[in-house]
């Protein structure tokens, strides 16, 4: 009697499981389960898709300015924001852009100073544009990318021969 006790309860058991309900079938069961599953887990999260976020403040190789990246017009900017030594000890004044061959432009200060504007995304953690040298007053071509949070690698290039550093994030 309880030898077929279990078996009738294993027989309903087995029928809630394997029983077709509305013309559904154990295997369209299972490849439902499957889909739902593969969507929820195999699907990357928005934030792994837009990689390293290349705005914030970064320190220059050298580590004598600070520059602040931020988003601008459909691309991102650079601004310098802190000098190492932010006055000219033979003048005793704030530092100024004085290597820029435009006289107008070599008497704004390097605080402030424009270093790249909308530079375009090109890639994957990448963008281009024109980048600002304030050591000998040039434009160049330029890309940026975000190697890992951490570390943004900046270049420039003329013609074909470029080079470049890698800054690293500030805390401030």
């Amino acid at each position: 009697m309880i030898r077929q006790l279990r078996i009738m309860r294993l027989r309903k058991f087995d029928s809630l499981l394997c029983s077709p309900v509305l013309g559904e079938t154990m295997a369209s069961r299972f490849g439902i389960i499957m889909a739902i599953l593969t969507a929820l887990l195999g699907a990357p999260s928005a934030k792994a898709q837009a990689g390293p976020d290349p705005t914030g403040i970064w320190r220059t190789q050298a580590g004598d300015a600070k520059v602040r990246v931020s988003k601008c017009g459909g691309g991102i900017c650079g601004v310098v924001i802190w000098l190492k030594d932010p006055i000219n000890p033979a003048t005793g004044k704030p530092q100024v852009d004085d290597k820029n061959p435009n006289p107008s432009l070599a008497r704004r200060p390097m605080i402030g100073l424009p270093l790249f504007s909308a530079m375009q995304h090109s890639g994957p953690n990448k963008w281009s544009g024109q980048i600002y040298n304030a050591d000998d007053g040039n434009s160049y071509v330029s890309n940026i990318s975000v190697s890992d949070p951490d570390t943004l690698r900046v270049e420039g290039c003329v013609g074909v021969l470029c080079g470049g550093e890698n800054w690293t994030r500030s805390a401030r």
